[in-house]
């Protein structure tokens, strides 16, 4: 009978602290949902969606964690060895992750202060390409040849980066030789015609047409004109096919490298 007592006596102590865990837990629950839909809401418009679903996912593991030990304090569960257990674990797996955890966060600073986004090209690391995806590990680009590269974060947050979309225009810089013996004014004035004819050549900042160089064969002009940043290997190619058919059909040569031997007799 005695041990019956016991029995009865231990069961009610355990379940009604049972039943308080269980209470706290699907309280916590509910808490839980409401504090993430929360964040999720405040900063919609304000993070990128990859780092949000991150973001949310490192909050919930850690209000999960914490209502747990909550939870099992409330069951008179020892909580000291357990987080001393959970500390040397948590070590544990970060020496075994350092390269990826270098990669999570070169990613949340590119996501946080945004060198680039999903559509810029870029250059960085060795490579160029315009950026496919920013995982939180890894940035996707794809090559002007159309080559998938994926480039740890770690490597691009720590390394130069030339976004050649960050801003709404470029220059395009072009030189153009001509012969010594050939007319420079006029050669000067076929390459503004050329420009001004030009409607993704833009008025402002000005263009630039300057004599840059008396090279070994040709004299050269610096040719530096805006436009927008999506029309710039348009503007290139198209210039630099106009220049020549219009150099040829005023009889204007555009050397190439030669040297001139005069023998003695």
């Amino acid at each position: 009978m005695e041990y019956l007592t016991q029995i009865k006596d231990l069961a009610i102590q355990y379940g009604i602290k049972l039943l308080i865990a269980l209470i706290i837990v699907y309280i916590g629950l509910k808490i839980i949902k409401y504090l993430v839909k929360l964040f999720e809401k405040s900063f919609k418009n304000k993070i990128e969606k990859t780092l949000m679903h991150f973001l949310k996912s490192v909050i919930k593991v850690l209000l999960n964690v914490l209502l747990i030990l909550t939870a099992a304090s409330t069951l008179g569960i020892e909580m000291t060895s357990f987080i001393a257990v959970l500390g040397a674990m948590s070590f544990a797996v970060g020496l075994s992750l350092q390269g990826s955890l270098a990669n999570f966060a070169g990613g949340v600073l590119i996501l946080l202060f945004k060198p680039y986004v999903s559509g810029d090209l870029i250059e960085a690391g060795g490579n160029k390409g315009t950026v496919i995806e920013i995982q939180i590990l890894y940035t996707v680009l794809k090559t002007p040849d159309n080559k998938k590269v994926m480039i740890p974060n770690g490597k691009l947050s720590n390394s130069d980066i030339t976004n050649y979309s960050a801003n709404d225009s470029r220059r395009v810089d072009l030189v153009f030789g001509i012969g010594y013996d050939d007319d420079l004014l006029k050669a000067k004035e076929i390459l503004k015609e050329i420009i001004d004819s030009n409607e993704m050549v833009l008025k402002e900042p000005a263009p630039l047409i300057k004599v840059g160089g008396l090279a070994d064969s040709s004299v050269n002009f610096d040719v530096k004109i805006w436009c927008k940043t999506p029309n710039y290997w348009d503007l290139y190619y198209d210039m630099l096919e106009k220049v020549k058919l219009r150099f040829d059909e005023e009889g204007i040569g555009i050397p190439y490298p030669q040297i001139d031997i005069h023998l003695d007799k």
